[in-house]
């Protein structure tokens, strides 16, 4: 596999070797962009932009007040939790230019899920959004962190703005459930008390921890991913260098739906678009779908990044198709399996090809990218990105022949040093110097890979293997389907049955209209046996369908 002539296939501007170690850490990438975009805006959100110099300021801020008020020193563990608002990439770069390490933390956490993972990661401090502070009051006497940073969503919208909004949303949305944390201090104070020192420069090198990205889950307990700034700088040149044919400094326009504290907007929308001068326009909320094409509406935008579920929902908003598409260059999906049928509507309304992408939260994410110069081959997810090596393997770890599946192998820079304190978890998954994905796909004469499911997701009907992406795909293009979920059960004839959960635009569509489409692209066996309608299918933060919590609900709910 490490000989293919997969090189042959990218784009011609795209380097086929990147140097990973440009720079000795982000910090120092971080320093390089305040000094070349100074006075552009790097962020904006409802509104209201800071300057890459305005976020060199007031991260260092942050820096310097856990440095010396809260007497943290380097390798201390910061979570930060909140959702896509101006204080996350101030409180981010804070913690790396103090030489800490970021714990990235879902908002919408249970009190449980929290306390595992600030026990876990050894948080010395939480840095938490007012909305979720009721849950980690639950929990605070729990955990080891004993420092807690509160902010409220508007506190860096200005005095008036940020005013009005945190009235609204506290008081008249009732958004943030009443709490009591005495010992807690507010970002405001933070600053404030952070201006009052001087940044100390830690030596930080690429072998240092910068983030602890935890895992969802959905094999087991919780796990914390740990990369370093080597990893990130790695995929930041990667990435970067693959969307060199397309994106120029100064000139782009990012629209970051998915969190950034998700792996996925954290290094592709945030550190990527930093790196050329690009501005990040921060969506806080994109399940509000009216809100969130209308903010689209304001903004010249010319790089969309988001997943499946979120491309879909856009494109069945009837206000999506009237926006002004005329500046848009690159739109990427990832998180999960981009559907055919998406992908050609985005197209069509757009006039912009829709790239799928593949990374896991392990490989810091990306491993493997389609091209953005119009080589892309829809259904696969495209090649290796630069210093990257792929293989699809048998179960012992063998490489397989061009078009056998097996699993997907990644080798690279990008591949995280381990699961944090988890030795055990991490031998589990690493082969020698390859990860294994726990992904199966296919790879054909020309190197382009195609996923064909999760290892674990696999459905087995009389002895026959059936990938849920797969039916899901088939069932997505049937005419009144919005979203599908299809998952695996216990079948007393044929070991396994396939169920699929359907959320419909078209109240006249039927299970058997379903079925007989399906009927029409798949083998007997692979046609769904049950379909069920829902007015929603379970997602993940990043809006990722969760099959797992399908099957789970099906159970609960008489389902064999």
């Amino acid at each position: 596999m490490k000989d293919f002539p997969w090189h042959k296939f990218y784009p011609e501007a795209v380097d086929k070797e990147v140097d990973t170690e440009a720079y000795s850490s982000i910090c120092d990438f971080f320093d390089e962009s305040v000094k070349k975009f100074g006075d552009a805006p790097a962020f904006e959100c409802m509104g209201k932009s800071i300057t890459f110099h305005e976020l060199d300021r007031l991260s260092a801020q942050f820096g310097a007040y856990l440095q010396h008020e809260l007497k943290l020193s380097k390798g201390a563990r910061v979570a930060i939790q909140m959702p896509n608002i101006l204080q996350y990439p101030v409180v981010m770069f804070g913690v790396l230019r103090a030489g800490m390490v970021v714990v990235n933390t879902n908002p919408l956490y249970t009190p449980k899920e929290m306390k595992h993972q600030f026990n876990d990661s050894g948080a010395d401090a939480v840095v938490i959004v007012a909305n979720f502070a009721h849950n980690l009051e639950e929990i605070l006497s729990d955990i080891h962190a004993k420092h807690v940073i509160v902010t409220e969503l508007g506190d860096m919208l200005g005095a008036v703005k940020g005013t009005i909004v945190n009235l609204v949303v506290k008081h008249v949305k009732k958004m943030v459930p009443a709490f009591s944390i005495p010992s807690a201090e507010s970002f405001k104070q933070a600053l404030a008390k952070g201006s009052k020192h001087v940044l100390r420069p830690e030596k930080v090198t690429l072998a240092d921890p910068a983030y602890l990205q935890y895992t969802g889950g959905t094999t087991g307990v919780s796990k914390g991913a740990e990369l370093t700034h080597g990893n990130i700088v790695a995929n930041m040149q990667q990435i970067s260098a693959w969307m060199r044919p397309k994106l120029k400094e100064r000139e782009e326009v990012m629209i970051t739906a998915l969190p950034l504290y998700h792996i996925f907007a954290l290094t592709v929308n945030c550190l990527c678009m930093l790196k050329i001068g690009a501005k990040n326009v921060l969506i806080t909320n994109p399940r509000d779908m009216p809100g969130f094409v209308k903010e689209l509406g304001k903004h010249k935008f010319s790089v969309f990044t988001a997943v499946n579920t979120l491309f879909n929902g856009l494109l069945n908003h009837p206000e999506f198709k009237n926006l002004d598409f005329s500046n848009l260059k690159v739109a990427v999906g990832g998180g999960m399996a981009v559907q055919k049928v998406t992908a050609e509507k985005w197209q069509a309304v757009t006039g912009t090809p829709l790239a799928e992408g593949y990374g896991l939260t392990e490989t810091s994410p990306v491993a493997v990218c389609n091209p953005i110069d119009g080589t892309e081959r829809l259904g696969t997810i495209g090649v290796p990105v630069p210093n990257t090596e792929v293989m699809i393997a048998d179960d012992e770890g063998n490489p397989l022949a061009n078009g056998e599946r097996g699993e997907i192998l990644i080798k690279g820079p990008q591949v995280m040093k381990g699961y944090w304190n988890r030795p055990d978890e991490t031998a589990l998954v690493m082969h020698g110097d390859w990860f294994k994905s726990g992904d199966i796909g296919v790879m054909d004469a020309d190197g382009f890979v195609k996923i064909v499911d999760r290892k674990k997701e696999m459905i087995l009907v009389s002895g026959f293997n059936v990938y849920p992406n797969e039916v899901e795909d088939a069932v997505a293009s049937c005419p009144g389907v919005v979203e599908v979920g299809v998952i695996g059960m216990p079948d007393e004839k044929t070991t396994e049955k396939v169920v699929a959960y359907v959320v419909k635009s078209d109240e006249n569509l039927t299970d058997k209209d379903v079925i007989l489409h399906c009927k029409e692209s798949l083998t007997n066996y692979k046609v769904p046996k049950e379909i069920y309608f829902t007015k929603e299918l379970p997602k993940s933060n990043v809006g990722k369908i969760l099959r797992r919590i399908i099957k789970e609900n099906h159970i609960a709910n008489g389902g064999k």
